[in-house]
């Protein structure tokens, strides 16, 4: 895959190095303009974890598995910190934060929130949707900050930047997509169509096998959609039609039942020549009662 670590933020703005952030703390600080809205690389050993964070558990594997995934491709998804004096704190992304420790790095793409600064980043996060050089991933991001970090409800977001609802919702699906995928759609390899239907197909080895057939036989959208509607399909299956048991079969069933007093279940062929039966019991005490009856 080409251009497997493409800089985080390429189209969002400036990456920020650490020596301005001292100074910076309020959004009515001078160079604040270059915080709100924009992505900043901040060393890890600078944030901290919320104390307040409600999730206390991580499962280790998951950690690792994302920690491999960001060793391969990077962080794809920036994290979001609040601002404190020197320090950071974490507002989302812990789980990043953990796994990016792990997989050795040093630094992490992040959102930085300042004091005061909701009326600012909103403006900066909707002027930034109106560029012309964000890719599909990086427009998912702003509109999900927008809903997210902003509070606007998506009816209020389409409003704010002139799209409709379903575009919105259909740009932020993008981001349930492997980080692979994801990196593809930002380097150029498939489109954020291809992205789409690719959300699709559930099956994990599924969607890699698409994902390597759109590659190999430069798949348009509207193919990659109808392999997939295929990959969707669920397979035919013969229904079993219960056999209809004989009025014969029926009584005894019932003569069965009543002289041991379990359940009886018999099950007949289609031809009704033959068949077997199925004696319930509960415990020891009914199984030796159906016993003693063949003693």
């Amino acid at each position: 895959m080409k251009d497997k670590k493409r800089a985080m933020g390429r189209g969002l703005g400036a990456i920020l190095s650490a020596e301005s952030k001292a100074s910076v703390n309020s959004a009515t600080d001078e160079g604040a303009d270059k915080f709100v809205g924009n992505i900043m690389e901040v060393a890890l050993d600078d944030i901290d974890p919320n104390i307040s964070q409600p999730r206390t558990y991580f499962d280790e594997k998951a950690l690792n598995d994302l920690a491999q995934s960001i060793k391969t491709l990077g962080v794809i998804q920036p994290i979001t910190l609040r601002k404190d004096g020197n320090r950071f704190e974490i507002i989302s992304g812990e789980r990043r934060f953990r796994a990016s420790k792990i997989a050795g790095l040093k630094s992490v793409p992040a959102y930085i929130r300042l004091v005061n600064d909701q009326e600012l980043l909103e403006m900066a996060l909707v002027e930034n949707i109106q560029r012309e050089d964000l890719d599909a991933i990086e427009i998912a991001l702003t509109y999900q900050r927008l809903l997210e970090e902003i509070g606007l409800t998506q009816e209020n977001l389409s409003q704010r930047v002139g799209k409709e609802r379903s575009t919105i919702t259909n740009s932020i699906r993008l981001l349930r997509l492997d980080p692979a995928y994801q990196n593809a759609i930002r380097s150029g390899e498939i489109s954020a169509g291809h992205g789409r239907a690719l959300i699709s197909v559930e099956d994990g080895k599924m969607q890699q096998d698409l994902f390597n057939k759109i590659l190999k036989n430069n798949l348009s959208v509207r193919q990659t959609e109808a392999e997939a509607s295929l990959l969707k399909e669920p397979k035919a299956t013969t229904k079993k039609i219960p056999t209809q048991l004989p009025n014969n079969f029926k009584k005894a069933e019932k003569n069965l039942a009543d002289i041991l007093a379990v359940k009886v279940e018999i099950k007949g062929s289609a031809n009704g020549k033959k068949g077997k039966i199925v004696l319930d019991f509960k415990n020891e005490e009914e199984l030796e009662q159906i016993l003693s009856h063949f003693k």
